[in-house]
């Protein structure tokens, strides 16, 4: 069973942003699928299981951008 969880990211502005958030968070393990919405600053990502919090930040750190929240 799959699990959808919404991220919100700061500091996203365009393409290159969405790009660059889209493939850190897809080489994570278990992740299927990211779906960016640059409008409202949130990444919804598809994954086999819950993705530890710490990984999600560090993926999005390391993109450049500020993991803001969860919303389950």
């Amino acid at each position: 069973m799959s699990v959808r969880t919404t991220y919100q990211i700061t500091g996203m502005t365009c393409g290159h942003c969405v790009n660059a958030v889209t493939a850190e968070l897809s080489a994570l393990p278990g992740v299927q699928e990211v779906q960016i919405d640059l409008a409202a600053g949130s990444a919804l990502v598809t994954s086999d299981a819950v993705l530890p919090i710490d990984e999600v930040r560090n993926a999005v750190d390391e993109a450049g951008y500020q993991l803001a929240g969860v919303d389950a």
